[in-house]
């Protein structure tokens, strides 16, 4: 078998040799005709395997010794927890946000027609919220086109407040200045005040404060206690000086207030022909109940007048709260009386063109009752409606002089005035880029003794408009407009044929001059520069209307001025 195969290899090679060899050779010229054929020879693949080779010895069977890894390992006492309740989320961290730069102080300055002229600075020390003082001065000044028509107020504020664990103690030192000229003139008369006098008004004031902080027990305690003096005179020889002290105590018994205010308001006026000493002490024990949308608070209201004059009254102090539907609407009422303490210093800041030796004496409230409703339609809606009816006796009134027409005396309604009255305020902000905000105030006088309740406008209305229209610009509107009212102005003497003061009313001696309403429409803009500096203008008396607040005091007309604001 052997050789079988070797005889065939050896005649594939010879016969494959002679092939390759034939194809090398060329054929003979002469040949014609050349026949090539390639033959491809098909077998099956029969491997060759090598022999095996094999081990010829034998196990050990004697050899029985164990094997034994070596291990390296610790065990850990740990305790098994079965944990088969849903873990709480861990909420991730948000990364600490970058603090806006906040500014404590700014100063501020602007100028305009009419001699307008604006100097405003604030000074904040820190940034403690439980600790806070600062400073504020402010000057404004104006000039109109009357004679002598300059008014200048200046004021300069020191203020402090510590904020504790258990109370709030407020502090605040204050002084203002105002200066103006008595340059009334009377159109029909123009040369009866040729050289208006000169006035100057100073007030000194120190005043402290402590309250002690909200708790949510059920039976907490809560007081607050208030003392403020000032000094009080001006150009001639006019002094007023007063001191007040106010305390207040509440023990909260779950749904059930027990409490007690009471003040103690001293005060002495001075003059050249005139002393008074007008002392007043307040008691107000009360009981309160708040539970489930109700509201009630009863109690007394216990006056007494003592320094000049000496009297004691007891009145009614009642007030209640029904809320009907939450957040929306609420239905309030109150029952009370009091009696109205009168200064030199609250005269002056109602109408500062006051004569010499003013008269001063308290009114009585006696009955005064109120009634409305109040709450919100939504985001950014709020209302309020209230109605009153009042009863005063010897309510001041404000005249002009018999011997100074353009100055004024205070006199008094010795009769009975009854007061109607309608309040109504709405606030709509439809977006933190728009506000609106109204107010209207309706009254009807019935005087006592006297015709009318001169200088009382029967209605006032006051609107206030705000728009943000970017970052950077805002705009603001104010509107006030005032009904007619009346003055009284004397042809003849009214002194009381005893000389007394002040008059009795005397209709032959005294005529009813009507002063008219007025509308004034400001507007204001800022623009802010960037975040240290910026810009702002107003405009006031837009209608450029001739109007008087008291008779033959004409206000200025068109006013504009604008400035600089710089924090830091």
């Amino acid at each position: 078998m052997r050789f079988n195969k070797t005889t065939y290899f050896t005649f594939a090679l010879i016969f494959g040799a002679t092939i390759l060899h034939a194809q090398d050779v060329k054929p003979p010229e002469k040949t014609e005709k050349t026949v090539s054929e390639e033959i491809e020879i098909i077998r099956p693949y029969k491997p060759v395997l090598a022999e095996a080779v094999k081990l010829r010895r034998s196990p050990d069977l004697d050899n029985i010794k164990t094997y034994k890894a070596k291990f390296n390992y610790q065990l850990t006492d740990r305790k098994l927890e079965l944990n088969t309740d849903i873990q709480k989320l861990q909420a991730q961290k948000v990364a600490d946000e970058h603090q806006a730069e906040l500014f404590n102080n700014y100063v501020k300055g602007g100028f305009g027609n009419l001699g307008t002229f604006l100097a405003e600075a604030y000074v904040g020390m820190g940034k403690d919220p439980a600790l806070q003082t600062g400073a504020f001065f402010r000057h404004f000044g104006q000039s109109g086109k009357l004679n002598k028509q300059d008014e200048n107020r200046q004021q300069l504020s020191v203020f402090g407040r510590s904020i504790g664990n258990g109370a709030t103690l407020n502090g605040k030192l204050n002084y203002q200045r105002h200066g103006l000229y008595f340059y009334g003139i009377d159109e029909e008369k123009p040369t009866l005040n040729p050289n208006p006098e000169k006035q100057m008004f100073n007030f000194f004031e120190l005043e402290g404060e402590a309250i002690s902080k909200f708790t949510p027990d059920q039976n907490a305690f809560s007081y607050a206690a208030k003392v403020n003096g000032y000094l009080f005179n001006d150009r001639f020889n006019a002094k007023e000086s007063s001191l007040t002290l106010n305390g207040y105590m509440n023990k909260r018994i779950q749904s059930f207030n027990l409490g007690l205010a009471a003040s103690v308001e001293l005060g002495k006026a001075k003059d050249l022909s005139t002393e008074v000493t007008n002392n007043l002490l307040r008691v107000n024990p009360y009981i309160k109940l708040q539970a489930g949308g109700v509201k009630i608070i009863a109690g007394a209201n216990i006056a007494q007048e003592f320094g000049t004059n000496v009297s004691t009254r007891i009145f009614p102090a009642i007030t209640a709260d029904f809320t009907l539907i939450p957040d929306f609407l609420q239905v309030f009422g109150e029952i009370k009386g009091d009696v109205n303490r009168h200064t030199l210093k609250d005269f002056i800041d109602e109408n500062p063109f006051l004569n010499q030796n003013i008269f001063i004496q308290n009114s009585v409230e006696k009955l005064s009752i109120s009634g409305g409703i109040k709450g919100t339609g939504g985001p950014g809606f709020g209302y309020k409606a209230r109605f009153y009816s009042r009863e005063i006796t010897d309510m001041p009134l404000f005249v002009n002089s018999y011997a100074s027409f353009n100055k004024f005396d205070v006199i008094y309604d010795f009769g009975k005035t009854q007061i109607l009255g309608l309040e109504g305020e709405l606030t709509v902000q439809v977006s933190d880029n728009l506000k609106w905000t109204g107010k209207l105030n309706m009254e009807d006088y019935k005087a006592g003794a006297e015709k009318e309740s001169y200088f009382k406008p029967q209605m006032r209305l006051s609107s206030n408009f705000m728009f943000v229209y970017n970052k950077k610009l805002t705009f603001d509107a104010a509107i006030t407009l005032q009904d007619d009212s009346k003055a009284k102005v004397f042809t003849a003497n009214p002194l009381n044929p005893d000389g007394s003061y002040p008059p009795k009313p005397d209709f032959n001696n005294e005529k009813i001059v009507n002063v008219k309403g007025f509308v004034d429409l400001g507007i204001g803009a800022n623009y802010k520069i960037n975040d240290k500096f910026s810009v702002f203008a107003k405009a006031n008396n837009i209608l450029n209307t001739n109007y008087s607040r008291f008779l033959y005091y004409r206000l200025n007309g068109f006013n504009i001025f604008g400035g600089l604001t710089y924090s830091f």
